[in-house]
């Protein structure tokens, strides 16, 4: 059960949300705009958030922005059925996961439990590929000496990489050991998770070292 920060500017949705969520178990603090919202974070922070794409004032992608300057908290987007690109910009902006509206309580209490889990089976050991090292236990990934902040999702995926060193992995294989996920279609979780992780963890993510594509199969890690 989580500590939910519902964020959702249609009455009807926050509310029907709200009231699933309850239902399950979970405890829902819920506000109609970003700016609330960021305030709220500030003051006691919330186990997970579900941002709206669509709101007014700071979008929902801004809000995410602004969490993840500060803090690895996790992030699911509620986006509009065929809005690809807001889901690309939510995904480089450091979301963990999406769901399409209109939103299924149950699907997305799925996947509210499976973001939680990621973080919470994350093994205890230390793991060194030269400059770097990953410390599972402690949840920390440095580089060069230089502590790398990632979200649990990014951290997830890098260890996953990690446990099969010089094997492609692809992407469907990675969305279900990572996001607990199936669909195809939701491969582009992979890709701008990836991104993201080359962004922190390689000197020149265009020219990485750690994490390789392999064209038409997916992702390999290959340490120096």
């Amino acid at each position: 059960m989580a500590g939910i920060l519902l964020v959702e500017d249609d009455p009807a949705v926050r509310i029907g949300l709200e009231l699933a969520l309850t239902r399950q178990g979970h405890t829902v603090t819920s506000y109609a705009s970003g700016e609330e919202a960021l305030e709220h974070v500030k003051v006691r922070r919330p186990e997970i958030a579900i941002l709206d794409v669509m709101l007014p004032g700071i979008d929902g992608v801004e809000v995410c922005r602004r969490i993840r300057r500060l803090d690895q908290l996790p992030v699911i987007l509620l986006t509009a059925r065929g809005d690809d690109l807001d889901v690309v910009v939510g995904l480089e902006a450091g979301a963990d996961d999406y769901v399409v509206k209109p939103v299924e309580p149950r699907v997305l209490d799925a996947r509210i439990r499976a973001v939680l889990r990621r973080m919470e089976s994350v093994a205890s050991d230390r793991i060194t590929f030269g400059d770097l090292v990953i410390d599972r236990g402690a949840l920390k990934v440095v580089l060069s000496g230089r502590e790398v902040h990632l979200t649990p999702t990014e951290l997830r995926l890098l260890l996953e990489l990690v446990r099969h060193p010089g094997q492609v992995l692809n992407r469907r294989y990675l969305l279900r050991a990572v996001w607990d996920h199936t669909h195809v279609a939701d491969s582009r979780l992979v890709d701008a998770c990836v991104q993201r992780v080359r962004a922190k963890i390689e000197a020149v993510p265009a020219e990485p070292e750690f994490i390789h594509t392999v064209r038409g199969f997916g992702y390999r890690f290959s340490p120096p």
